[in-house]
């Protein structure tokens, strides 16, 4: 799910580009040429946010998979242990009627000991892989809100830029340019701390 862009550039950089025929300048190209820089870089941030989000998206569905499954493996290890009860309780009536346990009532209990062992591994490595995909999918949601972020100060840097083209003031421009670069500092950083 990519953050488009929520400003026109195509007609943005259309209007620039007319006001330079009219009034020509250096100003107004450097504009339209910070402009357009900032439009590359905010797509591929839009890109990179819409990347991450769907990766994690695939994370979280993987991690509720993995705790489907670690909970069916819970509820087969409870299955066992109620067999294991009811054959400890009918080694008690065995016993309490004076006769001696039955072999297979003992191997039984035994038998359902060991394997409620080996299905609690189980289901605790489907726990312990469930969170490391639950955590890695936050990861990568924090990152898809600095992208995010940053795609949104591309947009109000590119709207100053076009009103610094319209009104030629240039302190306008300096802000577009000001938050442009927290733009690309955010955009960067990500790549920086995977």
């Amino acid at each position: 799910m990519p953050e488009d862009p929520e400003i026109d550039t195509d007609k943005l950089s259309e209007t620039i580009h007319e006001k330079l025929e009219h009034q020509g300048g250096a100003f107004l190209r450097t504009i339209a040429l910070t402009t357009t820089l900032l439009a590359a870089v905010a797509a591929i941030s839009s890109l990179q946010a819409g990347a991450t989000a769907n990766e994690a998206l695939v994370l979280k569905t993987e991690a509720t998979r993995l705790q489907a499954e670690a909970s069916d493996q819970w509820a087969f290890y409870q299955a066992k242990g109620i067999k294991s009860a009811v054959a400890q309780a009918s080694e008690a009536t065995w016993q309490a009627v004076g006769r001696p346990v039955p072999a297979e009532l003992e191997a039984n209990v035994i038998r359902y000991g060991k394997e409620q062992e080996e299905i609690k591994k189980v289901a605790e490595e489907k726990e312990r892989e469930r969170d490391a995909k639950s955590s890695e999918a936050d990861t990568l949601l924090r990152r898809h809100h600095v992208f995010a972020n940053a795609v949104a100060l591309f947009q109000v840097s590119i709207a100053l830029g076009a009103l610094a083209a319209l009104t030629r003031v240039r302190a306008v421009w300096y802000g577009s340019l000001g938050l442009g670069v927290i733009g690309v500092g955010l955009f960067g950083w990500q790549f920086l701390v995977k």
